[in-house]
């Protein structure tokens, strides 16, 4: 089963995927996959984290202050520490984890040409995988997978953040949202 969670940003995505995650892990699921939240300095974004979930390590996905890789905006994307995290952060819960936990697949991290096949291998998988995508990219592989036909997509607003987490929960085995 893949899940992808989309919507505008500030919405919540990264929200509901923690609160997912803390229901699959009281159930005593082994958890793994990647997060990259944001790095705030003095209130203002400055870059992202990459997080392996399972391990707990950590390293840049992108920083206004890099001074190597490809740019996305204002930031530098950092091509060696998604490769070293992210990317083996995936590998490693296809081979451990009851479940894989994406956030996020957008173009930041796609700036990696080694990124969406382990994505795709990740989909491919029999693991349930719960993704956060990016809702208005155009990018081949994102689009890809949205048309995936083993894919549900939740596009989450502000009014229906609390139905489509018990929706999901609902997908991922009648785990309860109480």
């Amino acid at each position: 089963m893949n899940i992808l969670i989309t919507g505008s940003p500030g919405v919540g995505k990264t929200t509901l995927l923690f609160k997912i995650e803390n229901k699959v892990r009281a159930q005593r699921y082994s958890i793994g996959g990647m997060h990259c939240p944001a790095i705030l300095e003095n209130g203002k974004r400055t870059g992202f984290h990459i997080l392996d979930i399972a391990s707990g390590r950590k390293g840049i996905l992108a920083s206004v202050q890099g001074n190597k890789g490809p740019t996305i905006g204002k930031y530098r994307v950092n091509l060696e520490d998604i490769r070293e995290i992210g990317i083996l952060a995936l590998e490693k819960a296809l081979e451990t984890s009851d479940y894989i936990f994406i956030d996020e697949i957008a173009p930041m991290e796609l700036k990696s040409s080694s990124f969406s096949p382990v994505v795709w291998e990740v989909l491919e998988s029999k693991k349930p995988v719960v993704a956060v995508i990016h809702q208005r990219s155009r990018h081949p592989f994102i689009l890809k997978v949205k048309n995936r036909e083993d894919v549900v997509i939740f596009n989450l607003t502000v009014e229906n953040r609390n139905q489509v987490l018990e929706e999901i929960l609902e997908l991922l085995g009648c785990i309860s949202a109480e």
